[in-house]
């Protein structure tokens, strides 16, 4: 064989483990969401690898590189995420599209709610995940202060709503105050009418 032949041989092959590489990444990284979704706060790499159906020395070794998975992970959830969040408003007056955002970021929160609850307990040993929490926090205030016409749109009342509308207070009601989604809805709706009122 050529040396040239040799190069391209030896690129195929690294360009094959790579892809092979990448697909057990997003078999974990889709199997470890599946989990968490169902509960597992903490899947074990035996669990992991079951569901995803790859070797337990796969998961070790992919799993030494978590914020590969992490990001794996994002980049699944922001695919099926984003679709709603960018969607246009159909209302067109500011408080009928901040109803919207409620319901909005409901569906999406009650989606969310597992695996972010995960991520948040490794997010201080993550810089990927600190980085990933500070720029959604962000976007959704921006989101919020799109809607709000320009006299609720800083101050106190910002404050209010961008806390009362955030995944945190989400979670703090459906886990520690054990509401149920409508209910839960219906009191973000209270509470935005009690602020804009």
């Amino acid at each position: 064989m050529s040396t040239r032949a040799a190069r391209i041989a030896n690129a195929t092959d690294v360009d094959g483990r790579r892809q092979r590489s990448d697909a057990s990444r997003r078999k974990i990284a889709e199997a470890m969401l599946e989990l968490l979704r169902e509960g597992e706060v903490d899947p074990s790499a035996d669990l992991v690898a079951e569901r995803a159906g790859v070797g337990r020395r796969t998961v070790f070794r992919l799993f030494s590189d978590m914020e590969g998975v992490f990001r794996e992970m994002h980049a699944i959830m922001t695919a099926q995420l984003t679709p709603a969040f960018v969607r246009p408003f159909e209302a067109t007056a500011w408080r009928a599209r901040l109803g919207e955002l409620i319901e909005r970021r409901a569906k999406a929160f009650e989606q969310m709610l597992p695996i972010k609850t995960a991520a948040d307990a490794r997010r201080y040993s993550s810089n990927f995940l600190q980085e990933e929490h500070r720029k959604v926090t962000r976007l959704q205030r921006e989101a919020l202060r799109d809607i709000l016409p320009a006299s609720l749109s800083r101050g106190d009342v910002l404050e209010a709503l961008d806390l009362t509308l955030s995944f945190e207070a989400w979670r703090r009601l459906r886990y520690e105050q054990g509401l149920g989604v409508k209910q839960a809805q219906n009191i973000l709706r209270q509470l935005v009418r009690a602020l804009v009122d």
